[in-house]
C-alpha cells in the first residue's frame, strides 16, 4: 500500500487480489451453492409434486406432522438446519403471505409462536431464526407454497462442516424429533 505524506493509503494493482483469495474479511467461498441460487433445483409448480399438499394426505408419522389446524400444520423440515426445525404451512397451495386470508393470517401467526414455545419445553434452544423466503429468487426452495420457517438455534450450532464438508450434523432423527414435539404439543388445539 503507497502512502502519502498527507497519511492516507492508496492501494496500488499489486495490493488487490482475486475473489477467492482470503483477505481481511475471512470470506468463505461455496461456489457449490450457485446452482441453488440460478434455480438448479427443480421447483414445484402445482398441487400435483407438491410435498406441502401431500403431506397432510398421509399419516403424522409418515409426513412429520407434529400439529393440524383448521386452516395450517406444523411439519418438521425433511432437511433441517437444526433438530427440530420446523414448517407452518396453510392447507391451501399459496405461494405468498399476502395471500393468507384474516383466519389463515391468526393461525398461521398461533401455530408459529406455539411451535416456538413447545421448542423451547422440548429442547431449551437460546434463541430462533424465524423466516419466509418469498419466491424462487427469495430463496424459497418450495416458492409455490408458502411455508414459515422455525429453526431453534443454541450457541455455537454453527461450525464449517456444512461448508467444507458439505456435511450437518444434525444429533437427533427425524422420527425423534417429531414424537418429542407432537407430544409436547397442547392437545386442546390452543396456542398456548
Amino acid at each position: 500500500m503507497d502512502t502519502q505524506a498527507d497519511g492516507v493509503g492508496h492501494a496500488s494493482q499489486d495490493d488487490f487480489e482475486l475473489p477467492g483469495v482470503p483477505d481481511a474479511f475471512a470470506r468463505l467461498w461455496t461456489p457449490h451453492r450457485l446452482a441453488y441460487i440460478k434455480g438448479g433445483q427443480d421447483q414445484i409448480k402445482g398441487t400435483e409434486d407438491c410435498p406441502f399438499c401431500a403431506a397432510p394426505g398421509r399419516s403424522d408419522e409418515e409426513s412429520l406432522i407434529v400439529y393440524r389446524g383448521e386452516f395450517v400444520f406444523a411439519i418438521l423440515n425433511l432437511f433441517p438446519y437444526n433438530p427440530g426445525h420446523l414448517l407452518v404451512c396453510p392447507y391451501r397451495h399459496i405461494p405468498d403471505y399476502t395471500d393468507l386470508t384474516v383466519q389463515e393470517t391468526a393461525e398461521f401467526a398461533a401455530v408459529s409462536q406455539t411451535a416456538m414455545r413447545v421448542l423451547r419445553e422440548v429442547s431449551n434452544p437460546g434463541g430462533f431464526n424465524l423466516g419466509m423466503n418469498q419466491g424462487a429468487e427469495g430463496g424459497a426452495g418450495i416458492a409455490a407454497h408458502l411455508h414459515q420457517h422455525v429453526v431453534p438455534r443454541w450457541g455455537g450450532d454453527a461450525n464449517f462442516l456444512p461448508i467444507i464438508a458439505q456435511t450437518k450434523a444434525v444429533t437427533q432423527t427425524l422420527g425423534d424429533a417429531r414424537t418429542q414435539i407432537a407430544a409436547a404439543w397442547p392437545t386442546d388445539g390452543s396456542s398456548h
